[in-house]
């Protein structure tokens, strides 16, 4: 069970509930008038909690779990325990996911300005907004509806931003767009210069970063990621993405839509990406190339040249996963023979 302290619990749900909003079928001879109150792993679930199996690695736990109910894909049904009821789903994470938000919804947002936010008299703040202590919202910055600006975050002049918005603690945003229902995680850097210079002998001269950021709807940047503006063309997220902690995305980056990137990545400026990309940890791209839409890149790749649409690459200088996989075994065989 989540801590009290920091999760307030919304159930209980009939599973008949849960069945309706996880899109998922109840399993036979199921009480739809069973009462669970809360979620929980296998391997810790009890009587009245859901629990769900997305894994065959936990197949083991599932069959041992004492779990009141459980949602899992149709195919691993008959390893159920006998007595718990089941939810039927060909998407069991997902509709866990569903269920879990019921459980435990985002508190309702209180409009409210603290007394020591410093907001500009040409800014315009819509009424429903939450703006916490020590924010600070520039001249003419715009903010949408039910938007929640934490505290000590940084709103630069003339930014845009849309209804539904979440902007953590300690941002700060300059130079940039962003669209409905985005959520800036605390400390994220939004808008700020691109490393643009001419390098020099005698001294490095700065270019201008004279473009912007430019974010979509449903996009999430994790704590401490920075986003740098354009050059002159702008810097583009994509609707739907999804960017984990300690991302960097250089100047004149376009992600497509719906793309995930996980921690320490790094694109470099101009990297051109397509849809429903998914870049593992630690990968790094040079700059000026081209990555095709529905690419995988596993973590700790080099991208140096373009990647084709759907290509899964991995290594470094990165490769098709398959010839990475080969090189690797090879390379381990012959340390082998040498000892």
């Amino acid at each position: 069970m989540a801590d009290p302290r920091f999760h307030l619990c919304a159930g209980p749900f009939t599973l008949a509930e849960l069945a309706t909003l996880t899109e998922a079928e109840m399993g036979e001879d199921c009480d739809p008038d069973l009462r669970l109150v809360d979620v929980a792993p296998l391997d810790r679930a009890g009587a009245e909690q859901l629990s769900f199996l997305d894994n065959r690695k936990y197949i083991s736990s599932f069959e041992s779990s004492k779990a009141a109910a459980c949602i899992v894909a149709p195919k691993l049904a008959d390893r159920a325990p006998k007595g718990m009821a089941l939810l039927l789903s060909a998407a069991p994470y997902k509709a866990y996911a569903l269920a879990a938000q019921a459980f435990y919804p985002a508190p309702a947002l209180e409009p409210y300005v603290a007394e020591t936010a410093f907001i500009e008299n040409s800014a315009r703040i819509d009424p429903s907004c939450r703006v916490e202590h020590g924010v600070v919202i520039g001249a003419r910055a715009s903010v949408g509806r039910n938007c929640l600006i934490e505290a000590n975050a940084v709103i630069g002049t003339a930014v845009e931003i849309g209804d539904d918005v979440i902007i953590g603690a300690c941002a700060s945003l300059s130079h940039c767009l962003i669209g409905e229902r985005t959520r800036i995680y605390p400390g994220v850097r939004i808008g700020q210069d691109g490393f643009g210079f001419s390098p020099d002998i005698g001294g490095h001269t700065k270019v201008p970063q004279l473009g912007r950021v430019i974010i979509g709807a449903d996009v999430e940047i994790g704590a401490n990621s920075t986003v740098d503006r354009g050059s002159g063309p702008d810097t583009i997220i994509g609707q739907g993405c999804w960017i984990d902690n300690l991302v960097q995305i250089g100047h004149n980056v376009e992600l497509g839509r719906g793309c995930v990137v996980a921690g320490m990545v790094g694109l470099s400026g101009s990297t051109k990406i397509g849809d429903f990309v998914f870049f593992g940890g630690q990968t790094g791209t040079v700059g000026h190339i081209a990555i095709g839409s529905g690419a995988k890149i596993a973590g700790q790749s080099g991208i140096i040249r373009d990647v084709p649409p759907g290509a899964t690459m991995g290594g470094t200088p990165a490769m098709p996963i398959r010839d990475w996989h080969r090189q690797t075994i090879l390379l381990s065989r012959l340390s082998d023979k040498d000892k």
